[in-house]
């Protein structure tokens, strides 16, 4: 089950067909029910992504807020009609079924081994002899942590034969779909809904909303991969798959990291370790892949027919702790390093590029020779000491050195396509050079401005928070006071959690 609010629906479709297509090829089965008994709400994106576009015929599930699923079993309207897309309406719509209780069994219902329930006694000579009795408690409950199969399908069994001897109801194991073609078999009608079934609450003043932002380093490192997923498929098609390296590591773990207690932040540390290992190594054997396919790309006389290449690509994924090797060498006289920047969209792409260089002697060149504008800052103290810090921890490795600049450039990407850019050491014969480097001068008071434009603001060195604003093109001079807020959760069920904030301030304030 992949969670629906902090899911992208592209990595939705991506697990999607992953465990579809495993099905298909194992069971020659396909699905046609949604069984999404556990995520916390549901969206209805995924209703239209569900319906219009999957081909599913129902989707099931438990998680509705409990004033809402309150209103819906007095009024008989736990099973709906949806329409996920206001666009389509009709045309994406899905039959819905919210459970009566929650995922679990009814009360007297739980067949664990070490549960203290009451069995079928079917003995007659038994003192304690209760079929009937037990037949009208579950046709008065009518359902069903399984872990220990023998007992329940033990108890099951007995419970059909004994209902199903009565004759009252008929009794069968059942699916999804066998239940979701019943219901249309008879004729019914639904009432219609359009809106999602978030945000979800199970008891007063207790809102599951805490996930759509937990673990925000998670989440943005599942979002990179998936882009990143893209296009190593992409090249995996263009270049065909060489020397056995292949994508599907980096699909089985993303798929894996939809789940409802994956990308939602909501699993213990451990298991969270464990999704982020599995992706780590999936973009270990993705990044090979890319790899192998840019050295038979950019040597191919033809498509899917690689020339002998002596180009070697590599990758920096440890970018964000300005950690890049190859850029941080020495580039050598009438040398080049050459970046080459990918788009695997359907449309053109601008974006900046930003590498750690040594050097400020340098000048960025396009693929015709064309001088790209470009910019050098000085590396920080911060950025430093983090390389240290995670370099240590991600790689084992104690860094000695430093880069001593970021150089910044822009690039502009066709779709589906690639652009080279060579940067190299200037040659001092009258080369024009478009390269500026930018230095932080310690500042004289106590705050430091920023805005070259008709917008300048000020921050306070101290406490790093936004103090002025002032807009040149209108006059507006704007004194800002800015705080921290948050609301912290409540131990107690009946009282409402309180909205705190770290210092008094009055507006206007952020």
């Amino acid at each position: 089950m992949h969670d629906e609010a902090a899911a992208y629906y592209i990595d939705m479709i991506d697990q999607t067909t992953l465990g579809h297509r495993f099905i298909k090829e194992q069971f020659n089965k396909t699905p046609r029910a949604g069984w999404q008994i556990d995520p916390f709400g549901h969206s209805a994106v995924h209703a239209y992504l569900l319906g219009a576009e999957l081909g599913f015929n129902s989707v099931h599930f438990a998680r509705i807020d409990y004033q809402d699923k309150g209103k819906r079993k007095r009024d008989k309207t736990l099973e709906v009609i949806w329409h996920g897309s206001h666009t389509f309406r009709s045309s994406s719509q899905i039959f819905v079924k919210a459970f009566f209780v929650h995922y679990g069994p009814p009360p007297g219902f739980h067949f664990e081994v070490n549960d203290d329930v009451v069995p079928i006694q079917d003995n007659l000579l038994l003192d304690d002899y209760n079929v009937e009795q037990r037949v009208n408690d579950f046709i008065q409950a009518a359902t069903t942590q399984y872990q220990y199969a023998e007992t329940w399908f033990k108890q099951m069994d007995k419970f059909i034969h004994y209902v199903n001897k009565d004759g009252r109801v008929n009794v069968l194991y059942s699916t999804p779909s066998i239940y979701t073609d019943s219901k249309y078999a008879a004729n019914e009608t639904w009432p219609l809904k359009s809106h999602d079934y978030f945000p979800y609450a199970d008891r007063e003043h207790a809102y599951w909303t805490g996930f759509f932002s937990s673990r925000p380093g998670f989440k943005r490192y599942v979002r990179a991969l998936s882009g990143y997923y893209l296009a190593a498929r992409q090249f995996e098609f263009f270049a065909g798959r060489r020397n056995g390296a292949n994508t599907y590591s980096l699909g089985d773990a993303l798929g894996i990291a939809q789940h409802h207690d994956a990308i939602t932040g909501t699993s213990k540390q451990h298991t969270t370790d464990d999704y982020a290992k599995r992706l780590v190594v999936g973009a270990h054997e993705a990044e090979a892949v890319v790899n192998s396919a840019l050295s038979c790309l950019v040597s191919a006389k033809s498509v899917r027919k690689c020339a002998a290449s002596t180009v070697t690509f590599g990758q920096c994924q440890l970018l964000n702790i300005s950690y890049c090797p190859p850029t941080e060498q020495d580039i050598p006289e009438e040398q080049s390093l050459v970046v080459l920047a990918y788009n695997p969209l359907g449309w053109t792409h601008k974006d900046t590029i930003r590498i750690p260089v040594n050097d400020s002697n340098l000048v960025v060149q396009d693929s015709l020779g064309n001088i790209v504008e470009s910019q050098f800052i000085n590396m920080d103290n911060v950025s430093i000491k983090l390389r240290s810090l995670y370099a240590k921890a991600y790689l084992g490795i104690s860094l000695q050195q430093y880069p001593k600049y970021w150089l910044f450039f822009r690039a502009s990407v066709p779709p589906l396509g690639w652009n080279t850019h060579f940067i190299s050491k200037t040659s001092g014969k009258g080369q024009s050079v478009s390269a500026y480097l930018s230095m932080v001068e310690s500042p004289q008071n106590q705050t430091v401005e920023i805005g070259p434009g008709n917008l300048k603001m000020s921050f306070s060195l101290s406490s790093g928070l936004l103090t002025r604003m002032f807009n040149f093109k209108t006059g507006v001079d704007v004194s800002i006071q800015q705080g921290f807020s948050w609301y912290p959760s409540s131990t107690d069920f009946d009282q409402v959690s309180s909205f705190f904030t770290s210092d008094s301030v009055s507006c206007p304030c952020i």
